[in-house]
């Protein structure tokens, strides 16, 4: 049993690092749709992620959920909503790399665990842990000295970072497994992104067709890019715990910020520096707080009844 749990475990770091790894090299595929737009590589990505997903589903056999979703208005909402937050997510993400501003990207996130426990305290009421207030007060000085240093806030930063958190609070109240909610999620985005990917067709903007067979599987592959570090991080999810993943999570704003600085070549003068520093000291702050309190042993933590912060949201 011993031996059986550790090659368990072994299964669930490998499917961890597999899924962030991807999530991490992702910049590296979408300057590869060029010469198609940010809006088309989007609408693309919600049609063949349905696909994907779908043909996943049928070999499976996990069609139950479905029914019942459908059978709750309240549920079925929050997935409607989850579906316009990740849509925001995802175009600001492929134009933000696409238009070179890939360590600008990396930044939300990196601050995105901070914008959430932010959230728990604002939306859910949480109490935090003076370490906690630390990171997140470290967080908004970084900010701020970023903000010096582009000459503007860094809104691409701060819309991920703020719509993968609310992305990532709507996700816990449906409460679906990850292949299945984005199934959900696709359906809703589908005939939208179908109809705008038709109506760009028709005039003439449509790259699919006219960019030959290569760019339009790469298209196509939007989907399996989309999905395949879904279904790694779901085997990694029931394997391993959630204080390795929390800290696995790091995995990808890192790959996304060297690729940025050492393959992109886009610059980072000293006060982003000094900004990127500071997010990284609240993170150790954060990460190093987490891992204590859950090495703690359960009386301990029962006796002081403080309350975690959520969890960072996984990239998508």
């Amino acid at each position: 049993m011993a031996g059986a749990s550790r090659s368990e475990g072994r299964i669930g770091l490998l499917n961890g690092f597999a899924a962030y790894g991807m999530w991490g090299l992702v910049p590296l595929f979408w300057p590869l749709l060029k010469p198609a737009g940010s809006v088309e590589i989007l609408a693309h990505r919600m049609v063949w992620s349905l696909a994907f997903v779908a043909v996943a589903l049928v070999v499976v056999r996990r069609w139950a959920w479905a029914g019942e979703l459908l059978r709750q208005p309240r549920r079925l909402g929050l997935v409607v909503i989850a579906a316009a937050v990740i849509t925001v997510n995802w175009g600001v993400y492929i134009w933000a790399v696409n238009s070179g501003h890939v360590v600008e990207s990396s930044l939300g996130y990196f601050i995105n665990p901070l914008v959430t426990i932010a959230m728990g305290v604002l939306l859910l009421k949480e109490r935090l842990r003076p370490v906690q207030w630390t990171a997140v007060g470290i967080g908004l000085a970084a900010v701020l000295v970023l903000t010096v240093g582009y000459g503007r806030p860094p809104w691409i930063s701060l819309c991920l970072a703020f719509s993968f958190a609310t992305y990532g609070l709507v996700k816990k109240k449906v409460d679906l497994g990850g292949v299945e909610s984005l199934a959900a999620e696709t359906a809703i985005q589908f005939l939208p992104a179908l109809g705008y990917l038709l109506w760009l067709s028709a005039h003439g903007g449509s790259t699919f067709t006219t960019e030959g067979t290569g760019h339009a599987a790469l298209l196509a592959s939007t989907g399996i890019v989309t999905a395949l570090p879904l279904v790694c991080f779901g085997a990694a999810a029931i394997r391993v715990p959630l204080s390795t993943l929390g800290l696995l999570q790091y995995l990808a704003p890192v790959f996304q910020f060297l690729l940025g600085v050492v393959y992109f070549g886009e610059e980072m003068p000293p006060e982003r520096w000094a900004g990127f520093g500071l997010v990284w000291l609240a993170l150790v702050l954060l990460t190093a707080d987490a891992w204590r309190t859950a090495r703690r042993p359960r009386v301990a933590v029962e006796v002081t009844r403080v309350p975690e912060a959520p969890s960072a949201a996984v990239d998508a």
